[in-house]
């Protein structure tokens, strides 16, 4: 494993980064990043295509996918998870799937919240302790989340300052991040599965009496 192309589409950062792995040492060596809600299918292709451009590498210099996968709107993850579904199959490359907000929390240290947007009110939101995630992921109203041991909350700076606690980044799912969080490089990654906490809102007919 040596050069990643990391992509997140779980909140509205529209992210694509390029994260060399040597010994044990990630390298970000390019990162291209929109805050735009509403973009991701539209930027994420231009990101992944600026960031290769930045970097003087190209598609074919990838060895791995690692794509956040939630939780996070269904659009929004669909966009990103089917763009690293067809660069791995097209390049012939594993593609990782990993959760987006351990992507946040996986280089924290001590006791951290980590929350993102989940819309209607709501929040997205993890525990960590050193980096290793020790409840959630779930979707809850903030007054019914429990930071627990949580020193610091980190994640979307405008639902962490519900908290009452110190705010600390990263505000979205960095590629170093989202690399640091896929748990074993050497085995061969399972079938990409979307957290998405919710269940969809749009329901079936019913059928015709």
């Amino acid at each position: 494993m040596n050069l990643v192309l990391a992509l997140d589409t779980s909140t509205p950062a529209v992210t694509a980064g390029l994260v060399r792995i040597e010994r044990g040492v990630d390298t970000v060596l390019a990162e291209r990043v929109t805050v735009d809600a509403r973009a991701h299918a539209e930027r994420l292709t231009p990101n992944v295509v600026a960031a290769l451009a930045d970097a003087a590498l190209t598609m074919a210099d990838l060895d791995a996918v690692v794509v956040g996968c939630g939780p996070g709107p269904f659009t929004g993850l669909r966009a990103g998870m089917a763009t690293a579904a067809a660069y791995g199959h097209a390049l012939g490359i594993p593609v990782h799937g990993v959760c987006s907000l351990d992507a946040i929390g996986v280089r924290t240290s001590g006791d951290v919240l980590v929350v993102t947007d989940a819309r209607r009110r709501e929040v997205y939101w993890a525990r960590y302790r050193d980096g290793f995630r020790t409840a959630g992921p779930a979707v809850n109203a903030p007054a019914d989340v429990d930071p627990g041991p949580a020193r610091a909350v980190a994640g979307s700076p405008e639902h962490a300052a519900l908290f009452g606690l110190p705010v600390r980044g990263p505000v979205h799912p960095p590629p170093a991040g989202l690399v640091a969080a896929v748990p074993d490089w050497s085995e061969p990654p399972p079938p990409l599965v979307a957290l998405y906490l919710r269940r969809p809102d749009a329901k079936p007919l019913a059928a015709p009496r």
